[in-house]
């Protein structure tokens, strides 16, 4: 089965070191590598930030990190400042394979809303562009790989069954956060959109 790896925002903030450190986030970049020969396309996110992005807790005032508000387009965790744009940790590991990709899907990057989606920003409406680039290169399969599994990898996901692909997530290749029952959620939600847990 030829298929499209979606290799979801394996950047240095997300690994141990980083500002948003996944743990274990750098343990699966060699497979993520290994899976990338038998792709007939592969595409990279990147988590791809203004500074003083709406979606940092350093932007609100007596506001901390992971606590929710809600924004103009419903529930909003605060994150730790992260994937500024030019910074390293914005930057892809060292370790990944980025010459193999056919495509970098750069999304966040516009300051009043965020992005957990590489398909869409999180008011769920604003395209980021790959259900067409996808949809042009008749590519339906979507493995999907990377950080976090909770929230990134989960919306994409989940966003890319509803849009009619067929999906699989690797989870042996993402880690996760689990803020407070994420994993659970994530997987459960997962799960009920047909999406394949492998």
């Amino acid at each position: 089965m030829s298929y499209a790896l979606i290799v979801i925002d394996v950047q240095n903030d997300f690994c141990p070191g980083g500002a948003l450190a996944v743990a274990g986030g750098d343990e699966i970049v060699t497979g993520i590598n290994t899976l990338m020969a038998d792709a007939a396309a592969v595409i990279l996110t990147q988590d791809w930030h203004p500074a003083g992005h709406s979606s940092f807790a350093s932007s609100h005032k007596e506001r901390a990190p992971y606590d929710m508000i809600d924004m103009d387009y419903g529930p909003q965790v605060l994150w730790p400042d992260h994937c500024i744009q030019g910074s390293t940790g914005a930057a892809f590991h060292k370790n990944l394979d980025t010459d193999r990709a056919d495509m970098i899907v750069r999304k966040g990057f516009r300051p009043h809303v965020d992005s957990y989606s590489a398909f869409f920003e999180n008011d769920h409406s604003t395209p980021t562009g790959l259900e067409g680039y996808l949809k042009t290169r008749n590519l339906t399969n979507l493995v999907m790989v990377g950080l976090a599994t909770d929230f990134c990898v989960n919306f994409s996901a989940v966003d890319a069954a509803k849009l009619g692909f067929t999906v699989e997530v690797r989870t042996d290749l993402c880690r996760g956060i689990d803020l407070d029952g994420s994993m659970k959620a994530a997987t459960d939600g997962m799960t009920a959109a047909g999406v394949t847990l492998t």
